[in-house]
Order: C-alpha cells, then structure tokens, then sequence
C-alpha cells in the first residue's frame, strides 16, 4: 500500500482542507476528517469545498436561499414586485447598452464610450466607481477599455481581462464590478455581475467555494468560479424558470 500524499491543501473559514492521493484514489480532508473519495482530483477537491461549506453556522443552502426568495416574492420571477424592482430597469440598461454600442461590433471597434459611459448610469455601482468609469471611458483607454470588456463578453477571457484591468488601473478602477457590469448586460445568459460582498456572503451560506477562491485581485479563476456558484444556483432553482442570469443574480 502507496503511503498518503498531500496534492493540494486550503481554508474553508477556519477548516483546513486537504487533497490526498493513495493507492490511486483522492481523498478529501477536512481538519483531518475524510469527508468523501473518489478517481478524479478536481471533483474531489470541489465537492470537498461544498461539503465543508455545510460546517458553518451560516450555512443555510439552497433550499433556504430559495425559501427566502420566496417570502419576498411569492411568484418567484413572475412576481409584480420582482419584474418592477429587481429586473425590468436591468433589462432597460441591456437594451440601452446593445443599440449604442453591439456587441460585436465593441469588441472591435471604436467610438462608443459614450454609449457604454451611459449604460453605466446605475444604482448597481457606487457613486465612485461610477466616477472611476467615467474617468477612463472619456480618456486615453475608453476604447480600449470598451473593446476588452467586449472581447471579455465574447470569452476571451484571461487576455481580455487583463485588457481591462490596463485600461482601468490609471483611474483605480480595476474593480470586480467595474469589469463584470458590461458583460453581463451584453449577454446575461453566460455572465454574471459580481457585487463582492454579498455573493461572498451568499456563497457561504450555500456552502460554495466560492467564499473561499474569492480575491479581489482580477483573477480569471476567481471568474471562473463565480461562473460555477451561477450554474449551481441556476440548477437549484430550476423549477422557477430564471431567464437568464439577471435572475440568478437576483
């Protein structure tokens, strides 16, 4: 029998997890604790991080996010009060974003910074930040900065963020919402806005590694797990047909 080696290791809030590899299985560890096997690393590894996630007192999952949607707005995404308040003026600002500036022809293009400047007209972002965008569209990097986001948009990806976070960082702007807000107005269906804090909050009270790979550094695999916390909440919910991603950030 191989003696147990460690592959890879992390926190989850104060659990210390672990990856380890014996006999040609991996194991997940969670302050010592086999929690659960399997033949593949990387499912181990994520299922370990939602199983551990269970562990804190905040955790109330799926179900109970979905119950709280509910109390809200008893229709689910047909509710009066959830069209009126939470998606009707995202939906606006999609439609004002895609006649001033398509999104293919963003991606290569130039002269739409105004266009872009005022789809960013929204009570999703600070006043600040707000500030910060207009600083860098109605500068030396707006085009650039609208071209990235487009690319981004159409996945591109680790290049077309880093085109961002370029254009943004001389105004400071390089900032989660900042460089997911016009991506996921452009196609909502594979993007998501990301407000740190309260999905961070979220992700943990579902137990979702993702309040644990968070970092504001503009990191893609931070993206990229956000983008796994959108596909697991959309399948939860799927009995109540979100459209798109508007409703799943909701």
């Amino acid at each position: 029998m191989s003696k147990a080696e460690t592959i890879r290791s992390g926190k989850l809030g104060k659990l210390d997890l672990r990856l380890v590899r014996k006999d040609g299985q991996f194991f997940g560890l969670a302050d010592g604790k086999v929690c659960l096997a399997g033949a593949d690393a990387d499912d181990v590894w994520r299922r370990l991080h939602d199983e551990a996630g269970k562990a804190n007192p905040h955790y109330f999952g799926f179900a109970g996010a979905r119950a709280r949607f509910l109390k809200f707005f008893p229709n689910g995404f047909q509710s009066a009060g959830y069209t009126g308040d939470e998606r009707d003026y995202k939906v606006a600002l999609k439609n004002k974003l895609e006649a001033g500036a398509p999104l293919e022809q963003a991606a290569t293009g130039s002269g739409f910074t105004e266009a872009v400047l005022s789809a960013y007209q929204t009570n999703m972002l600070s006043v600040f930040e707000k500030v910060r965008v207009r600083d860098t569209l109605r500068g030396p990097n707006g085009d650039d900065f609208v071209r990235a986001a487009a690319r981004f948009a159409l996945g591109e990806g680790k290049v077309a963020l880093r085109g961002m976070q370029n254009a943004l960082k001389p105004h400071d702007g390089a900032k989660w919402t900042i460089v997911t807000y016009l991506p996921f107005l452009w196609p909502p269906e594979e993007h998501l806005f990301l407000k740190p804090e309260k999905t961070k909050d979220f992700a943990e009270r579902v137990g979702h590694r993702f309040a644990n790979d968070y970092g504001p550094a503009l990191d893609l695999n931070v993206y990229e797990s956000l983008l796994d916390l959108a596909s697991k909440t959309a399948i939860e919910i799927a009995d109540l047909r979100p459209r798109d991603r508007i409703d799943v950030q909701s």
